[in-house]
């Protein structure tokens, strides 16, 4: 496999042109990224999109009849406008606005679940969740009287759907599930877990977090309830983050955070809330980030999310195929035609975090750790893993340095045993 097939799909030089920070060294040596499912990087246009707001156009919004307030009204609406047609929404009204997934996850957590949920219901999570897709519910159950399942995964990180009627019941209220495991790289079928979950009358979150930024989204097509995804890993700003829902579900929830902005109207007495979406969007919000992550899904859009994940694919199964050559290396995780761009693996008798620190002495930067996904690593009886984790501005070339890094490596621990 050679670098032709790759070009084929995207125009990687073009791309990484558009991004600074990927052209420099580290420790002297050219810098190779591997470490986007953690946070991407960014393009010039998101950076000059939010220059310029800061430049020309700052001001609060909602609030001002002058024109500084007005055009940023607009301009922040705009990118509400274009993340809903980014993933497929009935109506911008949809999108609520936060930091990251995290919040948006922990958001449905205590103005949905908390109210409507009752003891003895029944949450249903996956072994292969984030953190962000536990610790919520493990509020809520603790507080609530629920109870937590889990869809285990089989040896290759795929979920055992064939376990499905057993574990989504009468009793299954909610059933939360990721689109794309963060260690595994496993792009989960969501369909027929939406289904099931559906015929019984539970609603669906999916953490997007690591599909948004990759595959194509039609929230719509989907059928599911909730859409959780952060801005900074799809090439937009730190700090916002999207709650997509459904405008029935969103309507009956009540307000997540008191403040400016979320109110109607407000007496010694009482408030009434605001309509969709300011209900949730309480106070000052993050108006340049948001302008941000318009840019950003702009720029993805041009691109084509279809030919994004083509080209990751291709570079997992390239990776694959070189990491298999080396002795002692585990990768964890599905065949490449059914994972992202993430492959994470494991060293006999190496520690993760000692293959990081080499390999940045390359110029290379990995993740390395459980990925804020303990209990996975748990079930895959491991402590942690290093991780490489690709994206649209990632070449073969980067490939072939981390498999270098990683002969490094061994060198080091056999002359250290």
């Amino acid at each position: 496999m050679g670098s032709v097939g790759l070009q084929a799909i995207l125009d990687v030089e073009r791309i990484r042109a558009d991004f600074p920070i990927l052209h420099q060294t580290v420790n002297g040596k050219p810098l190779v990224f591997l470490d986007s499912a953690a946070s991407s990087q960014k393009p010039i246009p998101v950076i000059e999109a939010m220059n310029a707001y800061y430049r020309t156009t700052h001001a609060n919004v909602h609030r001002g009849v002058y024109r500084l307030s007005e055009q940023a009204t607009a301009l922040y609406e705009e990118a509400r406008r274009k993340i809903a047609a980014f993933i497929g929404a009935a109506s911008p009204k949809e999108i609520i606005f936060t930091r990251n997934a995290t919040e948006s996850i922990n958001l449905v957590a205590y103005a949905w679940a908390r109210p409507f949920l009752r003891e003895g219901d029944e949450i249903l999570l996956t072994e292969m969740e984030h953190h962000s897709n536990l610790v919520p519910w493990f509020l809520v159950a603790q507080e609530k009287g629920l109870r937590i399942r889990y869809i285990p995964i089989d040896e290759e990180g795929r979920l055992r759907l064939d376990l499905l009627d057993a574990l989504i019941t009468e009793r299954t209220r909610l059933v939360a599930v990721t689109m794309m495991s963060n260690v595994l790289g496993t792009i989960n079928p969501l369909r027929p877990i939406i289904e099931k979950a559906h015929a019984v009358g539970a609603v669906v979150l999916v953490d997007g977090a690591q599909g948004v930024p990759h595959l194509p989204v039609n929230v719509q097509e989907l059928g599911c309830d909730f859409l959780a995804f952060s801005g900074h890993k799809m090439c937009g700003p730190t700090g916002i983050g999207v709650l997509w829902g459904r405008r029935e579900l969103l309507e009956a929830m009540p307000p997540f955070l008191g403040g400016g902005d979320m109110i109607r109207r407000v007496t010694f007495e009482g408030a009434e809330w605001n309509e969709l979406p300011y209900k949730f969007e309480a106070g000052t919000p993050a108006i340049a980030e948001a302008i941000g992550l318009g840019a950003a899904v702009d720029y993805l859009s041009q691109i084509g999310l279809e030919a994004i994940h083509r080209h990751e694919q291709t570079l997992s199964a390239y990776a694959m195929e070189r990491l298999s050559e080396i002795p002692g290396l585990r990768i964890v995780g599905p065949p490449p035609a059914e994972r992202g761009g993430v492959v994470a693996f494991a060293m006999d008798r190496i520690h993760p975090h000692d293959i990081a620190t080499i390999l940045d002495r390359e110029g290379i930067c990995i993740r390395a750790g459980h990925h804020c996904a303990m209990p996975l690593h748990e079930r895959l009886g491991l402590t942690a893993t290093a991780r490489a984790s690709f994206y649209l501005y990632n070449t073969m070339e980067e490939v072939d340095r981390l498999v270098e890094g990683l002969e490094m490596v061994r060198r080091t621990f056999r002359r250290l045993a």
